[in-house]
C-alpha cells in the first residue's frame, strides 16, 4: 500500500541565536562513526524483535481496541526504560466502527444467499480465534440500507465505466461490485458514487489475490476463499487525517465540522467481501459476457449484469462517535543543536493484528530506539535532537501523524530537519522514496549496508534487480524502469539509483506535502509474501514469520539501515543534500508536463476533426461516440516560459551550491556552518504555496502530491500536471506561475546558502 530518501541536518531558522551558542561550544572528542555504527548494529537482535512482534500482534489493534492502547503504553514504557524521554499524546478523532451490516442476494440464480462477513479462524493459529476483530468493513463509507440490481465493473476505474457505457450498461441506482487492483481502494466506491450508484462492493479476485497466485493460507501465503481486505475509503487526496478537523489538530477543544460537511466521507454504503462470497453474487449476473480484461480466475463465466434479475440487499450502520488516538513520542535531546529535530516514525495500529502491516516496521523502530539507548549509556550523544514516534490511526486515514503534525505545525516548521518513515516490511530488496535532494545520501546509506542473503551492499542488489526489470520493460514495481535515469542507473554502478517520488498512503504525507519538511520512506520487500493477508485476520505472527520474513532477518536489516540514516543526520556538521539531483529531477518533470500539453493539443485536433462531421471515422471508433464536444472546444497552447526559466535558474543555483559545498564545506567556520544550516534547513518550505492545489488546498507542495484520482500514487508538479490531464487549461497556466514562484524561491535560498559558503 505504501511507499522512499535521505535528508539534512540543519538548524532552526526561528532560534538561530540559541542554536548559535550551542554550536559555538567546544567540540566534543571526535567520534569514529564506523565504529559507532558497528556498535549500533551489534545491538540489533532479530530474535528479540520476533518476540516483540508476537506480543504486539497477539490481539486486534484497530483504533479504539483495547490492545491498540495497551501496545501504545507498552511502547512508551520501553522507550523510557531505554533512556528516552517518552510520552503519549492523545487526539479525539472521528472514526466509525460497524454496528450492523448485511449483504444478501435476494433475487436471481442462487438467491436467497447471505454473505459471510467474518473470517473463519485457522486451526493452529491461535490469534485468529479472536472474537474482537472488525468484520468486513471499510472506514468512512456512507451508511445506508439499499436493495438494487447488481452490476460488475471490473476494477472500477474510469476506463471500466467507459467500457460499460459502450455496452449500454448504466450503474445509476445500482449496486456496483468491483475487484481489488488496478487502482486505489477508495477510488472504487468514489467513482461508483460519481456515476450514480446506490452502493458498492469490493472483493479480492483470486486472479490477483488468491489461489491463482499460490497456495492459500495456511498451506501458503495467498488469500483464502473467505478472507477479505478491510481498509479506508476516505477521500484522502482531498485531505488526510480527522475528517472533522482539516488543517488543525483534533484536540479536545478543536472546532469541528458537522459530519455531513466533511468532504472526504463517502455518501453511499460500501463493504469489502471475500471471493468465496463474490463468486455467488457474480454467478447470478446476466447481461453481456464480460470483456476479456474484466475476467478473473473464479470458475464462472463473468457477466457484467445490467438487468434486474440479480438483486442485492446491502446495509451498513456505523457508530460515528469520536475515538481516542494514542501517539507515542520519544525524544533524545541533542547536545549541540537541541532545536533541530530528526523525526522518525512508524504506526502501531492495524486493521486486525497487523503483523506485517505495520508491526514489522514498528519492531525495527523499537530495535533502533533500544540501540540508541545503549549508545547513549556508552557516552554517545546526538548533536541534534532525535524524535521517535509511534503513530496511531494510520490505517483509517493517516490520523495520528496528521493530527500531531497539524498540532505541532509551527514547531515542526521551525525545528524539523527531516521526517523518516517506515511501514510494513519484508524479505527482499531495498526500496526508498523521498525528497530528491537526498538521493545521494540514501545511495550512500544503501551502499554501506550488506544484504544478509548475498553479502553484497543492498544498493548493488537493488541495482541488479533494476537492471532485470528495465530489460524486461518493467519498473521494479513502481513504473520507473523505462525512465532514462533508471535505465542509466541500472547498468552503470557509478550512478546513483534514482529515488521514487512520494505520493500518499503512509505517515510522511503531512510532513512533506502540508508542512514542507523533507521526508524519506524506507523498506525492504519483493520476496516475502504479505499481500495475500493484507488487511485481513490472517496478517499475524505466524504468517509473517513463515512467509514474509523468516527469522526477522530483513526486519533487523531495516533497523540497521534506518538507524544509520538517523545517526548520520543527527551528527553531520554539513548538509548531506546534493541539490543538482533535485534540480535534474524537476527538469524531467517539466519535460513530462510539456509533452503532456502537446498530447492534449493533439487529442483536441483529432477530436475536432471527428466531431466536425467525419461520420465514417466516428463510426469506426465507437469510443468517440461518448465524447462531449464541448470538452474539446478549446485546447490552447500553454506558455511554459516562466517554468522553464525557473527550472534553469534552479539548476544553476543547485550546481553552484553543490560546487561550493564540495570545495569549501570542510573549511567553513562554526559561524558559517550555523548560518548555512539556518538557510538550508527550512528550504523545502519554499515549495509550499498558500493557495494549495485546486480543490484541495491542504496539499500545498507544488512539486510532490498524491494524485486526485490515483490515491497513493504520486503526481509531480501536480498543479500543472493534473490540470492538463483534466483539460483545465486556465488552472494549468495559473499553476505554471505558482510552481515557477516556488522554484524561484527555492533557487534564491540556495543562492543565499552559497553566499554564506563564499564568505558573503
Amino acid at each position: 500500500m505504501k511507499t522512499r530518501t535521505g535528508v539534512v541536518a540543519l538548524l532552526s531558522a526561528c532560534a538561530v541565536g540559541a542554536v548559535t551558542s550551542a554550536w559555538a561550544a567546544p567540540p566534543p572528542t571526535p567520534v569514529d562513526s564506523k565504529a559507532l555504527e558497528a556498535k549500533f548494529d551489534a545491538q540489533i537482535d532479530p530474535a528479540e524483535m520476533g518476540r516483540w512482534l508476537k506480543q504486539l500482534a497477539s490481539e486486534p489493534n484497530h483504533v479504539g481496541s483495547a490492545h491498540d492502547k495497551i501496545n501504545a503504553e507498552w511502547i512508551a514504557a520501553q522507550l523510557k526504560s531505554w533512556g528516552w524521554d517518552a510520552k503519549i499524546e492523545t487526539f479525539d478523532v472521528l472514526y466509525p466502527t460497524p454496528i450492523s451490516e448485511a449483504l444478501e442476494l435476494v433475487g436471481g440464480p442462487g438467491a436467497p444467499f447471505k454473505a459471510t462477513l467474518t473470517e473463519p479462524p485457522i486451526p493452529g493459529d491461535e490469534p485468529t480465534f479472536t472474537k474482537d476483530a472488525l468484520p468486513a468493513y471499510v472506514a468512512f463509507q456512507g451508511d445506508g440500507d439499499v436493495t438494487a440490481p447488481l452490476v460488475y465493473a471490473n476494477y472500477g476505474m474510469p476506463e471500466d465505466y467507459l467500457a460499460l457505457e459502450r455496452m449500454g450498461i448504466s450503474v445509476k441506482g445500482k449496486i456496483v461490485i468491483t475487484r481489488y487492483g488496478g487502482g486505489w481502494r477508495g477510488l472504487k466506491p468514489l467513482l461508483a458514487q460519481m456515476h450514480g450508484a446506490a452502493g458498492a462492493l469490493i472483493y479480492s479476485d483470486p486472479k490477483d489475490d488468491g489461489y491463482a497466485t499460490g497456495d492459500v493460507y495456511p498451506k501458503g501465503p495467498a488469500r483464502p476463499a473467505h478472507g477479505f481486505q478491510r481498509g479506508s475509503v476516505a477521500d484522502m487526496p482531498i485531505y488526510p487525517g480527522d475528517p472533522l478537523t482539516p488543517g488543525v489538530g483534533a484536540t479536545k477543544d478543536a472546532k469541528r465540522l458537522d459530519r455531513k460537511d466533511a468532504q472526504v466521507i463517502l455518501k453511499i454504503p460500501c463493504l469489502p467481501i471475500s471471493y468465496g462470497d463474490a463468486q455467488v453474487l457474480l454467478s447470478a449476473l446476466g447481461g453481456p459476457v464480460a470483456p476479456v480484461g474484466f475476467r478473473g480466475s473464479l470458475p464462472i463465466t463473468y457477466h457484467v449484469g445490467g438487468g434486474d434479475a440479480a438483486k442485492v440487499h446491502l446495509a451498513v450502520k456505523s457508530d460515528w462517535s469520536l475515538k481516542t488516538l494514542y501517539d507515542v513520542v520519544g525524544t533524545l535531546k541533542g547536545s549541540e543543536a537541541p532545536n533541530d529535530w530528526i523525526v522518525r516514525g512508524n504506526h502501531h495500529d492495524g486493521w486486525v493484528m497487523g503483523a506485517s502491516d505495520p508491526l514489522s516496521g514498528q519492531i525495527a523502530l523499537l530495535a533502533e530506539a533500544k540501540a540508541f539507548g545503549v549508545l547513549m549509556k556508552g557516552g554517545w550523544k546526538p548533536k541534534r535532537t532525535i524524535v521517535y514516534t509511534s503513530w496511531d490511526g494510520e490505517e483509517p486515514g493517516l490520523l495520528g501523524s496528521t493530527e500531531w503534525a497539524e498540532t505541532h505545525g509551527d514547531e515542526l516548521k521551525a525545528k524539523g530537519v527531516v521526517y523518516i518513515n517506515s511501514d510494513g516490511n519484508g524479505r527482499g530488496f531495498f526500496r526508498a522514496e523521498g525528497s530528491h535532494a537526498f538521493q545521494h545520501f540514501v545511495n550512500e546509506i544503501s551502499a554501506d549496508v550488506k544484504d544478509p542473503e548475498t553479502g553484497v551492499p543492498v544498493r548493488d542488489r537493488a541495482r541488479a534487480r533494476l537492471a532485470v526489470t528495465t530489460a524486461e520493460g518493467g519498473g521494479g514495481g513502481r513504473g520507473e524502469g523505462q525512465s532514462p535515469q533508471m535505465k542509466a542507473a541500472a547498468n552503470d554502478p557509478t550512478k546513483d539509483i534514482p529515488l521514487g517520488a512520494l505520493g500518499s498512503g503512509s505517515d510522511y504525507s503531512s510532513f512533506l506535502q502540508h508542512l514542507g519538511v523533507p521526508s524519506i520512506d524506507f523498506a525492504y520487500g519483493g520476496e516475502g509474501e504479505s499481500g495475500g493477508v493484507y488487511h485481513s485476520l490472517y496478517d499475524d505472527y505466524q504468517h509473517h514469520s513463515q512467509f514474509v520474513d523468516p527469522g526477522f532477518v530483513y526486519d533487523a536489516l531495516l533497523a540497521k539501515t534506518v538507524g544509520r540514516a538517523v545517526m548520520r543526520l543527527a551528527d553531520t556538521d554539513l548538509p548531506v543534500q546534493r541539490y543538482a539531483d533535485f534540480a535534474d529531477t524537476v527538469s524531467t518533470y517539466l519535460d513530462e508536463v510539456k509533452k503532456l500539453a502537446d498530447t492534449k493539443r493533439d487529442e483536441a485536433r483529432t477530436q475536432a476533426k471527428l466531431l466536425a462531421g467525419n461520420a465514417f471515422a466516428l463510426a469506426a471508433d465507437p469510443t468517440e461516440t461518448h465524447v462531449n464536444p464541448a470538452s474539446f472546444a478549446q485546447s490552447p497552447a500553454m506558455n511554459f516560459a516562466a517554468l522553464e526559466a525557473a527550472v534553469a535558474k534552479l539548476k544553476t543555483s543547485a550546481a553552484a551550491f553543490d560546487g561550493a559545498l564540495a570545495a569549501k564545506g570542510e573549511s567553513l567556520s562554526k559561524a558559517q556552518r550555523v548560518k548555512l544550516d539556518a538557510v538550508v534547513r527550512p528550504l523545502d518550505q519554499t515549495m509550499l504555496r498558500p493557495e494549495g492545489l485546486p480543490g484541495r488546498p491542504w496539499y500545498m507542495n507544488m512539486v510532490y502530491a498524491p494524485g486526485r484520482f490515483t490515491g497513493y500514487g504520486a503526481k509531480t508538479l501536480p498543479g500543472v500536471r493534473e490540470a492538463l490531464e483534466e483539460r483545465r487549461f486556465d488552472d494549468a497556466q495559473k499553476y505554471i506561475g505558482l510552481t515557477s514562484q516556488a522554484l524561484e524561491a527555492y533557487a534564491a535560498e540556495l543562492d543565499k546558502a552559497t553566499a554564506v559558503m563564499n564568505g558573503a
